[in-house]
């Protein structure tokens, strides 16, 4: 049997099936919702589309321009049907190409897509090729085998370790901060998304003619792939990964010891004014770094300008929602003379990067709704807790970083340092 065969048996058994990989339209629209306010009409490129069933949903839903990529013609045949059968012929464009090796300018797309096709490249590959496609603010979204336990069983890990190297939500978020991104938010994809995939892939594996040469290998590898799920699905799973590059204008870092005369300057003059710096929240600083059972190392961060100043500060401490612990943003503050520059977002976006990856699950912050819900955050009475004082329900917001951990209910206890 040629090489050939088993390649063309392979797509027959695929053709016709509503997606290539573990998804659903909810995770997409999921996984959307996570990516912030985009422009009118978004440039989204969908790479590895197969028969384009994102590209279908984000080209109706979110108004886009979708140029969808794919290296299998009769996938993108099948999109451009749907796609004129919706009357989004005009919102779907195809292109047959390599995703790793994009003929497309820098800067071309407002969002970058790919579900259930980056493992062609490689995580890691993706991150570091693709970052160039995005223009300022621009979004990269993918989803990723992921293992869902620290231990996977032997039979999960000699299958993958042959096929493909997983690894955790944790390790890739850590990747793709490494690599110059913050993790806007990540997705566990639901057992649903795998049975929208293998579903429809076992009935075309039953009615498979397999005396066609490869096709009896094509059907027996997706058998396996099935059996594999059925009964090691507890150790691995799908993810979603919602990626934004960080802002190139500022270096995010810890605080060191040396910076705390600068952090107290920056606190003070960014609840003062430069004349009139305010005592009461650099005080508050202070005061929680001397409080071991609030302070949490690694989580005061500072935006460091080209300069070398520090332009930003943020900070997260411990808290408490009845008995179980949580992450208390605040504050946060802004040199005057950074104010309205970005400073502080990307001080807040590298704090919570580093919350999310020290297995913080969730984070509250009394403040401006507008401001904070740029990063995610919702209202904590959706969730059930509320503060232990008066304060308006819209400004005390909740951001879960771990869907996996149940979000406990109750009363918000600040350290003793607040006063509250």
């Amino acid at each position: 049997m040629s090489d050939n065969a088993l390649h063309d048996s392979f797509f027959a058994l695929h053709h016709g099936l509503p997606r290539q990989g573990p998804g659903s339209d909810a995770t997409t629209r999921r996984l959307l919702s996570l990516t912030g306010r985009l422009p009118e009409r978004p440039r989204v490129l969908d790479l590895g589309c197969g028969p384009g069933r994102s590209a279908l949903l984000l080209a109706a839903e979110a108004g886009a321009e979708v140029t969808a990529v794919d290296t299998h013609e009769p996938f993108l045949a099948e999109l451009r049907e749907s796609a004129a059968a919706r009357g989004l012929d005009g919102s779907v464009h195809t292109l047959r190409a390599d995703m790793g090796a994009l003929p497309f300018p820098d800067g071309s797309f407002d969002l970058v897509w790919a579900e259930s096709s980056v493992f062609v490249l490689g995580f890691d590959r993706a991150l570091a090729e693709w970052r160039r496609l995005l223009a300022p603010g621009g979004t990269l979204v993918l989803t990723e085998c992921v293992w869902t336990t620290d231990e996977p069983g032997p039979t999960a890990r000699a299958f993958w370790e042959e096929h493909y190297r997983l690894r955790t939500v944790a390790e890739n978020a850590a990747a793709a901060v490494g690599a110059g991104y913050h993790v806007l938010g990540t997705v566990p994809q639901p057992e649903g998304d795998w049975d929208e995939y293998y579903g429809p892939l076992a009935v075309h594996a039953d009615a498979a003619d397999t005396a066609v040469p490869g096709m009896a290998e094509a059907v027996a590898g997706a058998r396996a792939e099935i059996a594999l799920r059925r009964e090691h699905g507890a150790d691995y799973g799908y993810a979603g990964f919602v990626l934004r590059p960080a802002d190139p204008r500022w270096t995010l870092r810890t605080e060191t010891p040396e910076d705390a005369a600068a952090i107290r300057r920056v606190v003070a003059t960014a609840f003062g004014s430069e004349a009139a710096p305010s005592a009461t929240e650099a005080d508050l600083v202070e005061a929680l770094r001397l409080d071991a059972d609030a302070w949490l190392p690694g989580l005061s961060f500072v935006a460091e300008a080209p300069d070398g100043t520090v332009a930003a500060h943020a900070l997260i401490t411990r808290c408490r929602v009845g008995d179980a612990p949580a992450a208390a943003l605040a504050p946060v503050s802004v040199a005057p003379a950074y104010q309205r520059t970005g400073a502080g977002q990307a001080v807040v976006r590298a704090v919570l990067d580093a919350a999310r990856l020290r297995g913080e699950p969730l984070v509250l912050v009394l403040g401006h709704p507008e401001y904070y819900l740029r990063f995610g955050f919702v209202r904590a009475s959706e969730y059930g807790i509320k503060p232990g004082f008066e304060a308006p329900d819209e400004a005390m917001m909740a951001l879960v970083l771990d869907d996996s951990v149940p979000v406990p209910a109750g009363t918000l206890v600040y350290p003793a340092a607040f006063g509250v």
